[in-house]
Order: C-alpha cells, then structure tokens, then sequence
C-alpha cells in the first residue's frame, strides 16, 4: 500500500487556477535520493531509531538511505546481489556483495540481520526495495533464490508481528499489476532467460514510499505522477505535476533541484552471462 501522506500535506486552494503548479523531471538516481530522505522522514522510521529495530535489506535504493542515515558514502553498485544492468538481469559476484545492515536505536549494530528479525516486534522496521509497484500499491521483487531470497526470508514474520515492511520503489517500476505478473513468473518456469532466471514475489502489505509520497512528505506539496521515460540519458524518468500554495511548491521544486545532478555509479562486476536454460533447474 502506498504510504498515507494525507496528514503531512499543506492545504490546496480549492480553485484549481488560484493554484501555484510546477512540473518536476526526476532521473532515477536523483529519485533514489528523494525516496531515501522520504523514508526517513517516516515517523515509523523516526521512532526505532531512537528506540527499536531497523534493518536495511541488500539493494540500491537502500543504499541510499544509507548513505543519507549515516553521511557515509557507499560502494553502491555493490550494497545487492541481484541487479538489472548490462540490459540483463544479472548478480553481483558473491564475494563483492555488501549487507544488510542493521541498527539498533540509530547505531550500527553487528548483530546478524536474521538473529535481529527473530527479535522484531510489531513497532520495528524492515526497508527492503522492489522491481515493480502497481496502482494499488503492491510491490513484486525478483528472486533467482530457490526459496524466494531476502522475500522468503522476512515476509513471515514480518507480516505475522504486524511490523513495518517499508519499501522504497520509484515510479519507473511502475507496472499494470503486480498480481497479474505474479501468476506468470517463477525461477524454475522459464524455457529462456536474458540472464539470471528469476521468480516475482508479490507482497501486498508493505508501506510503499515512492517519489510522490517523498516529495509530499518532505514539503506537504501535493504531487500526481504525470509522464515517465526519455531519451539519451533521461531513460527512466519521472515526471511530477506540484500543486499548492506558493510557498510549498516553491520548497518542493527547490528540493528538486537540490537533487538534480545525482552522479551515476560505476557497474559492480557480475557473475558471467549467462543464457538460461543452460543453468535453469531441470523440471
């Protein structure tokens, strides 16, 4: 579910055209970056970092938040295992994979991600990113493990404590139906893979921060996902129309443009091409 930013917007002027409105281009580097002062802007989040449990799952969006948690910087491109680069789904080689990461009351903690969801209770939180996101809210995530991965491993208990699943997801994954995509995916379907074979894990109870819920929470304009895509170096984007009082939009836009010219990252180095069914577990 997409997370509820009602409380957290500034009142619109009813009048559409007493309205001030800007129109906001995101790449997606720049969107991960968004996203990730958005989820920590969450009072969720806010919370266990001063008392509790957070526990940042493999991935590079996550790595952002990170980043923005700590004011470290991270090896990016190597912070997951599965990646979709090189116009393949891929993996990070396993000796260069980095986290998760866990912290308990905001400090880094060494206590192994597992021994610490073991120990969750129902006011602690999980930030594991996702491949897709639809309309309502649902979020899919590629999994090339036999037993779903990072999914299969926190879902239950995640879901049967009642604790925060906090998904970080852009808008550029934007899909009709991540139900839908569920029933014709699986790591062990596939005749023919571009690379790494891989299920989709549908997930339908996480709290779902995309670049619209950041923005909103981060400056109480009003946001509505308007356009995406471009061309020769614009692949990816996402377009926002801002609504709002003058001054909202303003800080809005203005924190737009402070994120504008996010570098990209170099490429991690990949387990070696691959063209399944070569390696694809025998049915």
């Amino acid at each position: 579910m997409y997370y509820d930013t009602t409380p957290y917007k500034a009142p619109v002027p009813v009048v559409r055209d007493d309205r001030t409105h800007a129109l906001v281009n995101i790449l997606p580097r720049e969107g991960k970056r968004l996203i990730a002062r958005g989820v920590l802007a969450l009072p969720e989040v806010k919370r266990v970092l001063e008392n509790g449990w957070f526990v940042v799952s493999r991935g590079i969006t996550p790595s952002y938040i990170l980043e923005e948690l700590t004011g470290q910087g991270y090896d990016t491109a190597n912070c997951t295992a599965g990646i979709v680069t090189e116009g393949r789904m891929a993996s990070v080689l396993e000796d260069d994979r980095l986290g998760p990461w866990v912290f308990k009351n905001g400090n880094l903690d060494e206590t192994p991600a597992p021994v610490v969801l073991d120990q969750f209770t129902a006011y602690d939180v999980s930030v594991k990113g996702a491949n897709a996101v639809d309309p309502d809210g649902n979020i899919g995530v590629f999994a090339a493990d036999k037993a779903g991965g990072t999914v299969g491993g926190i879902w239950p208990t995640i879901t049967a404590r009642g604790a925060h699943w906090v998904a970080p997801v852009s808008l550029e994954r934007l899909i009709p139906s991540v139900i839908e995509a569920a029933r014709h995916c699986g790591n062990h379907l596939w005749d023919y893979t571009m690379g790494q074979s891989a299920g989709f894990m549908p997930v339908v109870n996480a709290l779902v921060v995309t670049e619209v819920q950041a923005i909103e929470l981060l400056t109480g304009v009003t946001a509505v996902h308007v356009g995406s895509g471009g061309v020769a170096g614009s692949e990816g984007a996402v377009m926002l129309a801002l609504e709002g009082e003058h001054d909202v939009v303003l800080k809005a836009f203005e924190l737009i443009e402070d994120i504008k010219g996010e570098p990209q990252f170099d490429p991690p180095r990949l387990v070696p091409y691959i063209r399944e069914p070569e390696t694809a577990p025998s049915r």
